[in-house]
Parts: C-alpha cells; structure tokens; sequence
C-alpha cells in the first residue's frame, strides 16, 4: 500500500528548485536556544531544518560539527531530550524536520522504538549515513514507511551507478549528493571534477530530488548547487554563525539574508 505524502514530499511537490536546507547540531551552543533556532529558521524562510543528533563517534562529520557535538553532549543534549523538545513546539512549527545522525543511536535507543518516537514528536525524515542499504530494504524499511518517515540516502563521486539507482529506489525524501569525497565543513569553492559530478547524476533521470551538501557555505555555492540540483544544504557555517553569540534570531537572519537574499 501506497504510503501518504509527508512535509517533505508536499514540499518537493509545490517547489521544484531554489531549496534550503540548514544544518543544526541539538543542543549547540546552548541546550536552551533550541526553540528559538527552529523558529528563527522557520522565520528566515528556509525550506527544511535538518536536527543534528549529538554523537560521540561521527563519521561524517568535520571539525565544526563534531566540535558543536561534543559541546551539546557536555551539555547534557539526549535523544529523549530531543524527542521532548521537537514534539513541544511541532505546533508551531510548520517547516520539514529532519533528524540526522548515525545508525549506532537508533540501534541503542531500540529501532522500532526510535521510529516511533519520531513519527509522534512530529519529525518528517531522517538521515543516517551509517545505515546499510541491504539492512534498510530487509529489517527497517516496512517501520520507517509505517512511522510516516521520508528517508534520504547519500552519494558521493565515487558511488557506482548500480548502488545510486538502488538509492533512487529506496529514497523517500531526497538524494543527499555529497559534493566531493570528504567530510563537512565550508570548502573553498566549486571545482570543475565537482561541476562534471554533478552533471553525470544529472543526467541519469534520477526520480528523486537531489540536494547537494557538504562544503556549501556562500551564496555562489548555494546559486550553484540550484543550478545542478534542486538546492543545498549548508551545515558547518550555519554553527559558526551561532557560535558568535548575540541573540539566535538575529544571527540567523543576518545569515540565511547572505545565502538566499
């Protein structure tokens, strides 16, 4: 049986291009902004707010994040915390919600129960790079659809084609296009290889949307990634612009105004 659009699905449908996604760790730099950044972005106007899930070993993650990580567990960030504070301001709160984080979390809070947990705080779609296709498709994929969950899968320069259309047939969200073969964190522009990447997954007539992250931290690399894709996704630069300090709702103003006027 067909499962019914989410916030994410819906969205794709009414927007075909121009697509921002931003990045933030939970419980970064203080536990207490959580609300606020939430509705700060959702002020700002950007089109999903992807929830780091704190982590004590990324494997994806660059210095920033891990950095912005290990503050949010010092501070005591957890995945019940998390759960909490997302379902008590989904009322407000009307942007996609993605959860990002590593499949180690889920398999230690319980697998169904973690899906669960999503589905009734309000999150749309998840993310977890960790997670193996085969193990997805035989053991998780019937509960993920079930909890209403839209699940985007990743690929880099290096995936081969076999496994992209396999991650085409199992994404419910998006194709998460990592931009070159390295961990997050702002890189110095947008290279001709890189360019040529994106044009190849272009055009292989992909069903799914595509967002291209990792290294996006200016508007040249955000009108870029619009051009090859349905839009991007900005991470590291996001938590540094928080790590300045002064009030959430300004900061993320000033910096969502720099990347999408």
């Amino acid at each position: 049986m067909q499962q019914p659009t989410n916030r994410i699905q819906d969205l794709f449908q009414r927007k075909s291009g121009g697509i921002l996604n931003i990045y933030f760790t939970a419980g970064h730099p203080d536990p207490k902004d959580f609300p606020a950044t939430l509705s700060a972005l959702e002020a700002a106007g950007v089109d999903f707010i992807e929830i780091g899930m704190p982590y004590s070993d990324p494997l994806a993650d660059g210095p920033t994040i891990q950095e912005s990580g290990a503050v949010a567990l010092r501070k005591g960030t957890t995945l019940p915390w998390l759960f909490d504070q997302i379902k008590a301001i989904r009322a407000q709160i009307h942007t996609p919600l993605i959860l990002m984080g590593y499949f180690n979390q889920v398999m230690q809070y319980g697998e169904a129960r973690f899906f669960e947990k999503c589905q009734e705080a309000g999150v749309d779609g998840l993310i977890l790079p960790d997670l193996p296709l085969l193990e997805y498709e035989k053991h998780y994929k019937d509960l993920v659809e079930h909890a209403g969950l839209a699940i985007s899968f990743l690929i880099t320069p290096q995936t081969p084609e076999e496994r992209i259309r396999k991650i085409d047939e199992l994404t419910r969200g998006f194709i998460y296009m990592v931009s070159d073969s390295s961990i997050t964190g702002a890189k110095a522009g947008i290279s001709d290889k890189q360019i040529a990447y994106f044009e190849r997954i272009n055009g292989m007539g992909l069903r799914n949307p595509r967002l291209i992250g990792f290294g996006i931290s200016t508007r040249e690399g955000y009108d870029t990634a619009c051009r090859y894709a349905q839009g991007a996704i900005i991470g590291s630069a996001f938590i540094k612009a928080l790590e300045q300090g002064g009030e959430v709702k300004q900061a993320t103003s000033e910096f969502i105004g720099q990347i999408r006027p």
